[in-house]
C-alpha cells in the first residue's frame, strides 16, 4: 500500500472532513503514551447526520452500516486532528460501536461491520482491531450509531 490513507479514502469517494468540535464539556480526543482515544463519533457527513432513528424500527442493517461507516470516517478525522497525519496511525487497537436499537434488534454486530470494514479498507492490516458492538436505547441527536476508538500511534 504505497498510497496514503487519505488517497484511499478519496478513491472510495470519501473526503475526510474537519474534525467535529465537542458538543459538551469533553475533549474530542485524548492521548496517553502511544495511545490515542477518541470521543464517540456520530455519523456526520457535511455536518449533518446521515440517518436518524433506531435500528430495527426506522432503519435496517444496511442503513446502520452506512451510518457506522461515517462514524469511522469521523474517527479518522479526529485522529488526523490529533496526529497531524493519518500515516502516524500504528494500528486501530479497538473500537466500540454503540447502536441505537429497538428492543428486539440483535444484529448490532452486523451494523458494526460498516465501521470495521471502512477501517480495514483504508488502513489495511493497521485497521484490523478488537471490537465491541453494544445495543443502546438511544444516542445523542437521535443518531443511530456512535463509534469510539483506541488507536496506537507511531
Amino acid at each position: 500500500m504505497a498510497e496514503t490513507v487519505e488517497q484511499r479514502l478519496q478513491e472510495m469517494g470519501i473526503t475526510l472532513p474537519a474534525a467535529a468540535a465537542p458538543a459538551a464539556n469533553y475533549v474530542p480526543f485524548a492521548a496517553s503514551g502511544k495511545l490515542l482515544l477518541t470521543a464517540g463519533q456520530l455519523p456526520l457527513r457535511d455536518g449533518k447526520l446521515v440517518a436518524t432513528g433506531r435500528l430495527g424500527d426506522a432503519l435496517d442493517v444496511a442503513a446502520g452500516q452506512e451510518a457506522a461507516k461515517f462514524c469511522a470516517v469521523n474517527v479518522l478525522a479526529q485522529a488526523k486532528a490529533a496526529l497531524g497525519s493519518l500515516e502516524r496511525i500504528g494500528r486501530i487497537v479497538k473500537i466500540t460501536v454503540f447502536v441505537a436499537s429497538a428492543p428486539d434488534f440483535t444484529q448490532q454486530h452486523l451494523v458494526a461491520n460498516g465501521a470495521s470494514d471502512l477501517l480495514a479498507s483504508v488502513l489495511g492490516e493497521r485497521g484490523k482491531h478488537a471490537r465491541s458492538a453494544v445495543g443502546v436505547a438511544s444516542l445523542p441527536l437521535d443518531a443511530p450509531v456512535e463509534v469510539e476508538a483506541i488507536i496506537e500511534t507511531e
